[in-house]
């Protein structure tokens, strides 16, 4: 069965879909910078000797990197404000789920760049003065944030896909500005396949932009 593709009724309201594109931008600015921000405290306590700092930080790691994203911003929605009386709108609840959420996948990423860091780092920086927080700043993480560079601008790319799930509390952005165009032309085809084609527009640069990145910093390291 063939389908009349037909954008007639999608270039008449571009307008509808850009405003949805601008929220988009503005949840995912807000979210990635609050996420690899966040993570980078939230890794260096769990890295840290302090049981009092690592496992705060290993529970907040668990309880958002093994529930989905999509229940959290539901929980945060309906649920946290019947438990604390505080109200949170679409904007807020989206931002609450998609950066903790990111900000326990960076951690993690963070962690795994520290870890990488050959011992003898520590023990140079020791060795010459330093205090571990010192050795830590200084020594460590200019070289674990540069080793795991590539994967945090990957989390950001799935950080920006993931600003369609705040559709389903309303807020307004693309994958729910396609859906408002959908149900008043009746043209679910077009409106959708209008919203992958933006976002590859959007995504497809900056991933070639990660590419050139990962081999400027392959180039660096030789």
């Amino acid at each position: 069965m063939g389908h009349n593709w037909d954008f007639a009724t999608i270039f008449a309201n571009w307008h509808v879909l850009w405003v949805g594109l601008q929220g988009t931008v503005v949840i995912f600015a807000i979210t990635v910078v609050l996420g690899l921000a966040g993570g980078l405290v939230v890794g260096v306590c769990r890295y840290a000797r302090s049981p009092f700092l690592s496992w705060p930080a290993r529970v907040f790691v668990e309880v958002f990197r093994n529930t989905p994203v999509l229940v959290q911003i539901i929980w945060f929605y309906y649920a946290f404000p019947i438990l604390t009386g505080i109200e949170t709108d679409p904007y807020l609840a989206a931002i609450l789920g998609i950066a903790l959420n990111t900000m326990a996948f960076s951690a993690e990423i963070y962690r795994a760049g520290i870890q990488s860091i050959d011992k003898g780092q520590w023990e140079a920086g020791k060795a010459i003065g330093m205090t571990y927080n010192q050795t830590l700043r200084r020594v460590i993480l200019p070289v674990a944030i540069k080793r795991v560079l590539p994967a945090l601008t990957n989390r950001g790319i799935e950080v920006f896909k993931m600003s369609t799930l705040a559709s389903v509390v309303g807020y307004v952005e693309t994958l729910n500005q396609a859906k408002l165009i959908a149900d008043l032309n009746y043209n679910p085809i077009e409106a959708y396949t209008a919203v992958a084609f933006l976002f590859f527009c959007v995504l497809y640069p900056v991933v070639q932009a990660t590419y050139v990145l990962e081999r400027m910093l392959k180039k660096g390291d030789q």
